[in-house]
């Protein structure tokens, strides 16, 4: 478990990832032992957290509660891009979905950190590689490569000092001479690619949208669509020009 804080600050947001993470309930003897603390602390953690709503006791154990949602919608709300495109983003997935076939993603650049906001990917879809929420393998996505693409070369730089460049499959680029080569061909093409770079039954295809900074912050949005990588390749036309499309919204 990470220590950036106060023990009981640490220890309560590891229960509520462990819960976040399962696939069922929790019991609370289970979370004891995942975040590695007596039955009696782990039920003085849960308390607040289920009386706040950030979890929900059942039957058979803990599972998130209806104040998670709200964060959501939080968390989207300050990612909102500059010309109020974020009110629409979920539709705006849903259109991508319908014309490529392939799962939508909106995604985003803020603070150092890159994060999968919103998809269409049912929750249920545990095969998908690209779940909402903090995005580490940027260096081996297509939204993570459009969104590196726009930055200054100095934050590039810190983005890959603090989180590298592992190798996640044989395709993933490590180099940062190769990264950097990369990211200028994104630049000058306009959309960014990875072909099981990050997966290897997956291709995503992403680009910047226009307008992309949030209003008195340093945020950089993309859209993006990830598909079996045998389907992409019988239509790569057809999904980038679908793509396109919908960033500038014409779809």
């Amino acid at each position: 478990m990470p220590q950036g804080g106060p023990q009981s600050v640490d220890r309560a947001l590891a229960v509520l990832d462990a819960v976040a993470e399962a696939p069922g309930p929790v019991s609370a003897k289970a979370l004891a032992r995942q975040v590695g603390c007596a039955l009696s602390t782990a039920y003085h953690l849960l308390g607040p957290l289920t009386d706040r709503g950030y979890l929900t006791r059942t039957p058979l154990g803990y599972v998130p509660g209806p104040r998670i949602p709200g964060l959501h919608r939080a968390l989207r709300r300050h990612l909102g891009t500059a010309d109020g495109r974020a009110d629409g983003m979920a539709e705006l997935l849903s259109r991508v979905r319908r014309a490529t076939g392939g799962e939508a993603y909106h995604t985003a650049y803020q603070g150092g950190r890159i994060t999968v906001v919103d998809t269409t990917a049912p929750v249920t879809d545990t095969a998908n590689p690209f779940a909402p929420g903090r995005e580490l393998r940027a260096h081996a996505t297509a939204h993570g490569k459009a969104l590196l693409a726009e930055l200054p070369r100095a934050l590039r730089r810190r983005y890959f000092d603090e989180h590298g460049m592992a190798r996640l499959t044989p395709a993933t680029i490590t180099s940062a001479e190769r990264m950097e080569a990369e990211l200028a061909r994104v630049r000058g093409q306009g959309f960014a690619v990875s072909i099981g770079e990050a997966d290897p039954a997956y291709t995503c295809l992403a680009l910047a949208l226009p307008g992309a900074a949030g209003a008195g912050t340093d945020a950089v949005h993309a859209l993006s669509v990830s598909l079996p990588t045998a389907e992409y390749g019988r239509r790569p036309d057809a999904v980038r020009r679908a793509l396109a499309e919908a960033a500038a919204g014409r779809l």
